[in-house]
């Protein structure tokens, strides 16, 4: 608990950034220091029992140079630590899963897709690097289509086809298993039923990526990108028979939100055979009481981190209460 501005929610960028060596936040490690101080870095650490496992994470962050990570004083890469400690988060700014364009959607099901299977993190990466030299390509030839770029733009076909259909299918089976969950979640927070549907959509003939970037070569050439593939799709969030980001009002957009994490957060626990860390980030602002009591509903048993500038609501059950105060994490009886 605090006021605004006081740290909370990098109480829970730092513990996210142990568990991902990421941030939920921003890109760069820079940002992540302390400013005004002259510090040119940071270190962030922290311990995790599981079973009666213990898990010592060190994360040092510096303004230049390279970062570095150690999970039990061994040196690690960002994907060796996917699927190590699933962990789900909720923030503010998730609003966008339901209101923001199609690019946050598909952050979202990549994001999750990371953690059910590590895999796949390998395949997005491998997808945008193929998809950052066709387009680098595109932009060379000039709006020309000659026989060297003809037949440089049939390897990088084949490549983004062979990479992308697999993305796109792990997107699709994702969507399909998320659609009921996302119902009951939703049910569980709004306590009232209001159906769900998750959709996923492409503009390319799903399983022919490699003939549909065949069909749209002169469009691309014309306009330096490739204009169809995974990195175009998008999720359909209709709620009760109506487009949620133009038909929902805030609050049932907050509440989506909400329920969309926590839809990967079962899955994410279905699939791990573990229990997720949940974080979850001024959960209850603009949630009127009985919706905040749905959120407390739809909490399972697994460990939750949560943060509030205002009051808890009076249901909710914890184990300890933090007071944050510029800078200074206080427990409180």
């Amino acid at each position: 608990m605090g006021s605004n501005g006081e740290g909370k929610t990098n109480l829970l960028e730092a513990v996210f950034y142990l568990t991902r060596m990421t941030s939920f936040r921003i890109n760069t490690a820079e940002a992540l220091i302390r400013t005004g101080t002259g510090a040119s870095q940071a270190v962030v650490r922290g311990e995790i029992v599981d079973n009666e496992r213990e898990i010592l994470f060190e994360a040092a962050l510096r303004s230049s140079g390279r970062s570095q990570f150690q999970v039990n004083r061994q040196r690690v890469r960002r994907r060796d630590l996917l699927g190590l400690v699933p962990v789900s988060i909720f923030t503010p700014d998730d609003l966008l899963l339901v209101k923001g364009g199609p690019g946050e959607r598909r952050r979202f099901l990549d994001d999750a897709l990371s953690q059910i299977d590590p895999r796949l993190d390998a395949v997005r990466s491998d997808m945008e690097s193929v998809l950052r030299q066709r387009n680098a390509l595109l932009r060379q030839s000039g709006g020309q289509l000659g026989s060297e770029v003809v037949v440089t733009l049939d390897v990088w076909d084949d490549k983004l086809a062979a990479v992308g259909e697999r993305l796109t299918g792990a997107r699709r089976d994702l969507v399909a298993k998320l659609n009921t969950r996302a119902s009951s979640s939703y049910e569980a927070i709004a306590a009232r039923r209001a159906p769900v549907d998750l959709s996923y959509e492409s503009i390319w003939t799903s399983g022919d990526l490699c003939e549909s970037l065949k069909q749209t070569r002169r469009e691309d050439l014309r306009r330096g990108v490739t204009t169809v593939g995974p990195h175009r799709d998008d999720v359909s969030v209709v709620l009760d028979g109506r487009p949620a980001r133009t038909h929902a009002s805030q609050g049932e957009q907050r509440s989506l939100a909400l329920a969309l994490r926590l839809a990967v957060h079962r899955e994410l626990a279905e699939t791990s055979g573990q229990s997720p860390l949940l974080l979850l980030d001024d959960v209850f602002s603009e949630l009127d009481p009985d919706r905040s009591r749905g959120v407390l509903c739809a909490l399972q048993s697994e460990q939750t981190l949560l943060t509030t500038a205002g009051a808890l609501p009076p249901d909710i059950d914890y184990s300890a209460r933090f007071r944050v105060f510029n800078g200074q994490i206080i427990r409180e009886v």
